[in-house]
């Protein structure tokens, strides 16, 4: 980040809002990501060292929204509705297109979603504000969430989880899971084999190691 905080490079004629915490190793491709971006909170976003953020994530954070990202996580093209907060562990990958929400912005009754959206266009920005309840998103480390995913309010996801391309993520996913479809089911557990480079093992081996600068490798 440029000490003006726009970002070298950036296609987006927009800063980095002060309440933002980026690891000078982290990389954020454009500020476009906060044209969403409402959160009033001190540090409301934290991306932690080495962790990569590409074209399409979108921070679509309420007044008192926090997000948390650690350190070494891959993502692209996400969405991220937070009202309350939503937080990803170390070494997670986050597939294009997931959507992680703590929150459904409207009441679940027709009655009410409509009296809202009625009062939509007389609002500038032009978005809902029904206050609906929020419950935090808490996503653990190394978990890997396929493409086209959906993790809904209240949802956590242990360590070493995996999520199949998508999923719908309704319930809490135990640690080393590997969960899938609408509404997300288990369908087996890791074996210990499989879990070896899961969580503290994969800090040690690049325990010591500069985290790159530059844009690393898309691939997930």
């Amino acid at each position: 980040m440029n000490p003006d905080r726009t970002l070298p490079g950036d296609w987006y004629p927009g800063r980095v809002p002060e309440n933002v915490l980026l690891d000078p190793t982290a990389y954020l491709e454009t500020s476009y990501s906060f044209l969403l971006f409402t959160s009033r909170q001190p540090g409301a976003i934290e991306i932690g060292p080495g962790s990569s953020l590409y074209l399409g994530v979108m921070f679509d954070l309420g007044a008192n929204a926090r997000f948390k990202v650690g350190s070494y996580v891959l993502m692209n093209g996400a969405r991220i509705i937070c009202d309350s907060e939503i937080t990803i562990g170390d070494y997670s990958l986050i597939s294009w297109n997931v959507v992680l929400m703590d929150t459904y912005r409207l009441s679940l009754e027709p009655l009410r979603r409509r009296t809202e959206l009625e009062q939509v266009p007389a609002r500038s920005p032009r978005r809902t504000c029904a206050g609906a309840p929020a419950r935090p998103i808490h996503i653990g480390q190394n978990v890997w969430i396929g493409f086209d995913s959906c993790v809904l309010p209240g949802v956590s996801i242990g360590q070493g989880a995996v999520i199949g391309a998508r999923s719908v993520v309704t319930t809490d996913v135990a640690p080393y899971a590997v969960a899938a479809g609408n509404p997300a089911r288990v369908i087996r557990q890791l074996d210990p084999g499989e879990r070896n480079t899961a969580g503290g093992s994969r800090r040690s081996e690049v325990k010591g190691q500069k985290p790159q600068t530059g844009p690393p490798i898309t691939e997930q």
